[in-house]
């Protein structure tokens, strides 16, 4: 259980930093990835809010 907390706690960091690439750590190349790439491309903040809805979903 502890393990699943770190791993989710670095996944959001990175969600935070690189949101793209959190999600990719997460889901690989799914649906998921390419709707955050695109939120990131068109701002930083909505790939923020979609790259951590993801992760904790």
């Amino acid at each position: 259980m502890a393990d699943e907390r770190t791993t989710n706690c670095i996944d959001i960091l990175l969600a935070i930093l690189l949101p793209p690439l959190g999600v990719f750590l997460k889901f690989g190349c799914q649906v998921e990835f390419w709707i955050c790439l695109v939120l990131t491309f068109f701002g930083y903040i909505p790939g923020i809010i979609y790259a951590v809805y993801a992760i904790t979903k």
